[in-house]
């Protein structure tokens, strides 16, 4: 192992190549190379686990990165939001009569000829278009920032100066549209054709963007969220996939600054890839992360001492212990005091959340389903492409009759989808994909939904409204523990409680035939949940009785 002749926090491509040089005397033929690690992932590993290294990287993202310089270490926490294939590179060269590397960087650190020669190695690395986790609540930014460099968070003037520069700076990078801006451009008379519009609603703005954009593809983002083109080497294309939520630690590449000489060979420069990904997303727009080490995060890996547990899954097609919920009897003026005050208590819980208002007109704009755009040769986001585990609210109190279009009644299709089988069609125009999700759903509406059949119908009736409160920062971490944790348990039915089960579910049945499987199912999802409520594994007598009686209760209030 290579001793310590570079810091691998603002040197990193140095310790790479120190890392390249040792093992290379150990080799007589350089292919041996080729798709492999020589020693350089190791050495990070050990700096950033074993030697505490990792609460020194900087977070990137939109408030750190006027600050941060290129080509040192940094660490990012992001969607993968689309997969843009391979790029060619030349990650090994003769420089005289010295090999050397190009792996985790942009272009060459040494000079060499013009045009190609045999003394180079062409490799391929995989791109990776991530974006922050859709919907991600600003405590998580708090919360992740704190934990990772204790002292940038800091209520002092010079803090506060220095985030308002930061924010200046940002104007000249590639962000986001705002929600007023798209509102600006949609008043046209003629919309562009890949435009979106969204109606405000009493549980917050839904910020939207023109997904037509090659860079601007979220079609809610604000101008603060920072995308990331994440270049990943060595690493099986089973170990990340769409819509995955990672934490990248590489070497950053960013320069508002640079420009190519478009009269120089790229062969000089060290990339082989394709120009439609340099024009689209330039370096000058859009960050690069050459990723040393990745890491596939859940929820619990967003609250703050959350352990990592086990996530109840799918099995076969059948989407297993999902459970949507539809508060009916909202109206303007109830939604406008206790949909607010629900939607806050989520976003104050909840890492992801989400709300949709739902009107015919927006329905009827634009696919809420993610679309491949073959111009850009980019995937163009929708509403539900969203990270696992997240919370999704859906407003129909503004819906009024009218008539969906054809794009209206697939967006329609792809929302029951998403409700009753916990999927989400992407349109990749020549065939369509079934992408599994993990997505929780509350539908308030004044009556029964039509278009979103819930799995549970619950009449909202409160009975006072209480002065708002604050709520200290640590019972809100409980609670964000607690909810967390609880929801990824693992659990099981002895053979005991089954026959309990059994014959109350056939004494069920005799005393109301129109009972079936899926009412069965909830049941048994009701169960699960009053259980693992009190933290237990096991369902119990006890917990059964109490799932029955919540049953029994919302029957009567419907």
């Amino acid at each position: 192992m290579v001793g310590v002749a570079y810091d691998c926090l603002l040197n990193p491509q140095g310790a790479v190549r120190s890392t390249f040089e040792n093992a290379l005397s150990k080799v007589s033929d350089p292919a041996a190379f080729d798709g492999k690690d020589w020693g350089a992932i190791d050495l990070f590993r050990k700096f950033l686990y074993d030697d505490g290294g990792l609460s020194q990287v900087p977070v990137l993202n939109p408030s750190s990165i006027a600050r941060l310089k290129s080509n040192t270490l940094v660490r990012f926490r992001g969607m993968i939001q689309d997969m843009l294939g391979n790029e060619l590179y030349v990650g090994m060269y003769k420089d005289g009569e010295t090999w050397r590397t190009n792996k985790f960087g942009d272009f060459f650190q040494f000079p060499m000829a013009t045009g190609s020669s045999p003394d180079m190695r062409v490799w391929e690395r995989r791109l990776l278009y991530c974006v922050p986790v859709p919907g991600q609540n600003s405590w998580i930014e708090y919360s992740s920032e704190s934990l990772l460099n204790p002292s940038s968070i800091s209520s002092s003037p010079q803090r506060e100066k220095r985030h308002r520069e930061d924010d200046t700076a940002m104007d000249d990078i590639d962000m986001q549209v705002t929600n007023e801006e798209v509102q600006a451009s949609t008043s046209n008379k003629k919309m562009r054709e890949d435009g979106i519009t969204s109606n405000s609603s009493n549980l917050g703005d839904t910020p939207t963007a023109d997904i037509g954009s090659a860079t601007s593809v979220l079609p809610y983002f604000d101008r603060n969220s920072l995308p990331c083109l994440v270049k990943i080497y060595d690493s099986p294309e089973s170990d990340l996939k769409l819509n995955d939520v990672f934490e990248f630690i590489g070497v950053l590449t960013f320069d508002p600054e640079f420009s190519v000489d478009k009269n120089v060979d790229n062969d000089i420069l060290g990339y082989l890839g394709d120009d439609d990904t340099q024009t689209q997303m330039p370096p000058t727009k859009v960050p690069r992360l050459h990723c040393l080490i990745h890491k596939k995060l859940s929820n619990q890996d967003f609250i703050t001492g959350s352990p990592t547990l086990e996530v109840h899954a799918r099995v076969d097609s059948t989407a297993v212990g999902k459970l949507s919920l539809n508060l009916t009897c909202f109206n303007k003026e109830t939604l406008s005091v206790y949909g607010h005050r629900l939607n806050l208590a989520l976003k104050n819980l909840l890492p992801f959340t989400h709300c949709v208002p739902l009107t015919v007109d927006y329905l009827n704009k634009i696919p809420l389903a993610p679309k491949k755009n073959y111009q850009t040769n980019r995937l163009a986001s929708g509403i539900l492409q969203l990270a696992e585990g997240s919370h999704l609210t859906i407003d129909e109190t503004q819906l009024q009759e009218g008539r969906l279009n054809p794009i209206g009644l697939e967006n329609a299709r792809v929302l029951q989808s998403l409700l009753e089988q916990q999927k989400v069609e992407y349109d990749f125009t020549y065939y369509k994909m079934d992408m599994p999700a993990d997505i929780q759903l509350l539908v308030l509406s004044e009556g029964k939904s039509n278009i979103l059949p819930a799995d549970l119908v619950l009449p909202f009736r409160p009975l006072s409204v209480d002065a708002a409160q604050d709520v200290e920062i640590e019972v809100l971490q409980s609670w964000r523990w607690y909810l967390a944790t609880m929801r990824s348990l693992s659990h099981s039915i002895t053979q005991e409680m089954q026959k309990v089960v059994e014959d109350d579910l056939v004494a069920a049945r005799q005393a109301d035939r129109s009972l079936g499987s899926l009412d069965f199912s909830r049941f048994l999802t009701m169960g699960r949940l009053v259980s693992l409520s009190f933290g237990e594994t096991t369902l119990t007598l006890e917990h059964w009785q109490m799932a029955k009686e919540l049953e029994r209760l919302r029957k009567e209030r419907l």
